[in-house]
């Protein structure tokens, strides 16, 4: 392994055989970062592994008086009777966007890491900017027959035509590729703030496939709200440059 590679850093060995992986990296309204945290916080899911690179921003994120890497993964089993098939789950969460020339080596070592460990599905959360601040949408794009018939399964509208970005376009791209069953849910967001009610609407669709998460409106708004300020102030200590941000978007 040289310096500067980036490597998945277990800190313990965990079986996640048959099980599904959620992806949350920052976009559109921060909302898949937010929804991310939710999950790893409501379910309790403990820290297992992390993913390293020198060309990280320098920053460490503290939980329980913990010091973790800013790219964590976290793991546990799942308590439920129906939904998805209920084995372990795992989340892949983050409060920054890996630099362009990075997404492509991450997105392939995420592929890798969860062909390894043998995940059966493979759940990315991202943001969609649909303009004109109406009607809330989640859309659902999937790289196999038998996502596409999940989606059907949760009355989740399949995204005909559009682009998605970032490490949820790659691993779209390269799942479909080496058919392996990752589907993305796209849900509509703000995208001037974090948007705690977009991230609340992308999970209730979640919800719908992991209900051990039990959802309640309410309590969900505080909590992803609690989580928008937290990451706001983690994103605003780092102090990356502002750039020109390309979004995932929906055509015609």
């Amino acid at each position: 392994m040289n310096e500067g590679d980036i490597f998945i850093h277990e800190y313990d060995d965990v079986d996640l055989k048959d099980g599904m992986v959620v992806v949350g990296f920052p976009s559109v309204g921060l909302v898949s970062s937010i929804a991310s945290n939710y999950i790893v916080r409501t379910m309790k899911l403990a820290r297992r592994a992390a993913i390293i690179s020198k060309h990280f921003p320098p920053f460490t994120i503290i939980h329980d008086g913990v010091p973790s890497p800013p790219v964590r993964i976290y793991a546990g089993q799942r308590d439920c009777g129906q939904g998805e098939r209920c084995e372990k789950l795992a989340v892949i969460t983050c409060e920054f966007m890996p630099q362009p020339d990075l997404i492509k080596e991450l997105s392939d070592d995420i592929l890798g890491w969860c062909k390894k460990k043998g995940i059966a599905t493979i759940l990315t959360l991202e943001g969609i900017n649909v303009g004109g601040g109406g009607e809330t949408k989640v859309f659902g794009v999937g790289t196999t027959e038998r996502t596409r018939e999940m989606l059907k399964t949760y009355g989740i509208k399949e995204l005909r035509e559009g682009m998605v970005t970032g490490i949820s376009g790659l691993l779209l791209s390269e799942g479909e590729r080496y058919q392996m069953d990752v589907i993305c849910l796209l849900g509509s967001a703000r995208t001037d703030v974090p948007d705690a009610r977009g991230a609340a609407n992308l999970l209730e669709v979640v919800g719908d496939m992991l209900p051990e998460i039990k959802l309640d409106p309410e309590p969900l708004i505080k909590e992803a709200e609690q989580i928008e300020t937290e990451m706001q102030k983690a994103m605003e200590s780092v102090q990356q440059p502002k750039k020109q941000t390309e979004y995932s978007q929906l055509y015609g």
